[in-house]
Formats: structure tokens, sequence, C-alpha cells
């Protein structure tokens, strides 16, 4: 029988926490494992490194998320999104990209994405820009990212209203400008292309916008008057007919009577004449 060797429980440290290096969590005991995961922090207070957001951040993103989370949902493919959720590579500081996407794994509700845990690491970033300093999104998540092996990095510059994208090159922990096709930029993860309209970001699919929340109730609500409408229409057509059926059936109803009555006199004035004649014998 093997003696298990001791292991010092990792610690994480709370001003920093981090995921174990890769080869350390691979030595480790699953319960082990299991009480790391449960110990990385998945909140933090508001700080300059996590500051507030303002409404125009907030709503590109969540927009953002609902959009790729409807989407999907529709065509039954596998991807969990997140927003804004703590991530851990191995060794890594955490990060919390404002929309994250994972292709081909369970879509159920995470506190964090360790990726040890997980078995994979994030396919498709987005960050979301609005004011201030550009270069962590711009500049050193471009370089971090591919790093880690992040297939796909969008930045929506808000302020601006630019869109910029990143992939990795083959084989290579590289990024390569994403360059736009008629101003879409295509995402080949999500499957979707990408566009600034107006003071937007919107993800199109064949060439078309996917409609958001607001635009799929006014949608809705239009179809819903219109059925609405049609049956009014057909409702007030069924009480016509049914008028006319109501009429017919009384001019009907008084053309027999009036046959019987008309059927009645003639069989009297027979009967009369036939009463006169015979006195006259």
């Amino acid at each position: 029988m093997h003696n298990l060797m001791p292991f010092e429980p990792y610690r994480i440290d709370p001003d920093d926490p981090r995921a174990p290096p890769q080869e350390l969590w691979d030595a480790l005991p699953p319960e082990e494992r299991q009480r790391i995961v449960d110990s990385l922090p998945s909140e933090f207070p508001v700080s300059e490194a996590h500051p507030p957001e303002g409404d125009f951040h907030f709503e590109a993103k969540t927009r953002a998320r609902e959009v790729l989370g409807s989407f999907f949902s529709r065509i039954g493919r596998k991807v969990y999104l997140g927003s804004e959720l703590p991530v851990y590579y191995p060794g890594e500081s955490m990060f919390a990209p404002d929309v994250m996407a994972v292709v081909d794994v369970e879509t159920h509700a995470r506190m964090r994405w360790m990726v040890s845990a997980e078995g994979k690491g994030l396919d498709f970033a987005l960050e979301v820009h609005v004011a201030g300093e550009r270069r962590k999104d711009l500049e050193r998540n471009v370089e971090r990212f591919a790093r880690l092996g992040i297939r796909e990095y969008f930045v929506f510059d808000r302020g601006r209203l630019r869109l910029s994208g990143w992939r990795l090159e083959e084989g290579r922990r590289v990024y390569r400008p994403i360059v736009p096709q008629h101003g879409l930029y295509p995402s080949e993860v999500l499957g979707l292309d990408l566009q600034v309209d107006e003071e937007r970001l919107r993800f199109y699919v064949g060439g078309a916008p996917l409609q958001e929340a607001p635009e799929m109730i006014a949608r809705l609500e239009h179809m819903v008057e219109r059925v609405e409408a049609s049956r009014a229409e057909l409702v007030q057509q069924l009480a016509e007919e049914s008028r006319l059926r109501a009429e017919e059936s009384r001019l009907r109803t008084q053309e027999t009577q009036r046959r019987e009555d008309v059927e009645r006199k003639l069989a009297e004035a027979l009967t009369e004449l036939e009463r006169l004649r015979g006195g006259r014998g």
C-alpha cells in the first residue's frame, strides 16, 4: 500500500487571489481542489481596480449578453456566457471580462470560472470601454489574452463608438487584428458578425441584426395587434354571416307562410266554388 504524500494546503492571498499553478493542481486530492475552488473570491469591493460602472457601460455589456444568450438558446447551441465573472487561470491574477463566452460546455450558473476545474479556458472575451485610460483594454489585455490562449478578443469603445477585434494566429499565442468585411467584424467563435450601429454594439447573422429584447417585444406587440385586429374582423364577419343567415331563415319562413296562406285561400275558394256549383244544380 502506497503512503499518500503530505501536502501543504494552498493559501489564497486575499489581496491577489490566484488559482494554483497547473502542476500543483494536478497533484492535489479532490477535496483540496474543491476547497480551493470554493475559496476563490467571486465578488470584489468597489476599488480603483474594480471601479463602479455608469449606465453606458452597464447597458452595453448587459445588452450584449442578453442578445447572445437569447440567440444561442433559440438555435440550441451550448455556449456559456458570463458578465464580469471572475476568471482564474493557473497561477494568473484574476480578471473579469465584461462579457465572456465558452463554447460546448454546460451553461449552468457559476460564481467563478476556474480554468483547471472547468477543464477549459475562455474562447471569447469582450470589453466595453467608456472613459478613462485605454491601455488595459487595448494593449495589456491584447498581449495577456493572447498568451492565455483566448481565441478572440473584442473591445467596444463606447466613448469613440469604435470596435476592435483580435484573433489568435494558427498554432501561436499571438493575436492578429480582425479585418472588417463591409463594416462587419466576423467572430469565428460566435458564428456571428459584430458592428457598431449608431451608439450600440450589434450582432448579425446572415447580414441581419439580432433583435434586442425591446425590439422583440415591440415586434411581438405588433404581431399581437395584427392578430387581434384579424380576430376582431373575423368576429365581425361571422356576426354578419350569422345575421344574414338569420335574415335568410326569416325570409324563408315568411315565404313558406305566404305560400301556405295562398294554398289555403285557393283551397277555400275551390271549395266555395264547388259548393256554389252544387247549389245551382
